[in-house]
């Protein structure tokens, strides 16, 4: 029975992904609920191998409403690959839980900001010249992705808000421009999970089928309402993320 509970976990992860990013926050906690005695490098590469059917249908689904500067995105799709493959062979090596404590006080930076600077990611007023935002969507590819492949947790949210907040985007653009990123890093996390026998393909198709059901809705949705309502999605997820990784960290 375990397969149902963990597909449903994917159909919400799916959703909330699909809008604002942070689908891991639902998904990862729920298979280590359910296979507990799993090596978790091994419950990583599952997950990623679902996820990244959502992202990538989400992805396909916002490309047809909002448009997407190649040349700006792509240095940062090239990086976020890079990293998430270091990354994902890093965790094969060294046991990501010291990241554990540190992850909850990041996130209530990023909630405070965002909640501090209400006109954050309303306007679409991108900041930077062509080569400019090339370097900076490298580096924030690069260092996103590393985080992705070795840990995971918010990792949608962080390059939505680092779009946000570094490149001028609104939420609605830096979200597709994230999603782009997001579906590198799973496919480099993918390849190396999968070369070292961390994924269980039995548990992939069908998390693969619920996620992107979950994330056909919440991209409806997200494109339905606008940046102002993911806005409100990203806070709100965020604040559930730190509410998830300090209960984590520090809870019983």
């Amino acid at each position: 029975m375990e397969w149902i509970f963990v597909s449903l976990a994917s159909a919400l992860a799916g959703f909330v992904d699909a809008i604002v990013g942070g689908g891991g926050l639902i998904l990862v906690p729920a298979m280590f609920a359910a296979f507990p005695h799993a090596a978790p490098a091994t419950l990583f590469g599952t997950n990623k191998s679902a996820a990244v059917w959502g992202t990538a249908m989400s992805t396909w689904q916002y490309s047809r409403r909002i448009s997407i500067t190649w040349p700006m995105i792509i240095p940062g799709i090239v990086a976020a690959g890079v990293g998430a493959f270091s990354g994902a062979w890093a965790v094969t090596l060294v046991n990501p839980d010291f990241l554990r404590k540190l992850l909850p006080f990041i996130l209530l930076g990023v909630l405070l900001y965002t909640l501090a600077k209400k006109e954050l990611g309303r306007e679409h007023t991108p900041m930077h010249s062509l080569r400019a935002t090339q370097w900076l969507t490298a580096g924030i590819g690069l260092v996103i992705g590393f985080y992705d492949g070795f840990f995971g947790p918010g990792t949608g949210s962080f390059f939505v808000f680092l779009l946000v907040r570094l490149l001028g985007y609104d939420f609605l653009n830096a979200s597709i421009n994230a999603k782009l990123m997001n579906v590198t890093t799973n496919l480099a996390a993918i390849v190396l999970f999968a070369l070292k026998g961390h994924v269980w393909w039995h548990f992939a198709v069908p998390l693969a089928i619920a996620n992107v059901l979950g994330s056909v809705l919440g991209t409806w949705m997200a494109l339905r309402h606008g940046a102002g309502f993911v806005r409100v999605i990203f806070i709100v997820v965020v604040s559930l993320l730190i509410c998830k990784t300090g209960w984590d960290a520090f809870g019983a």
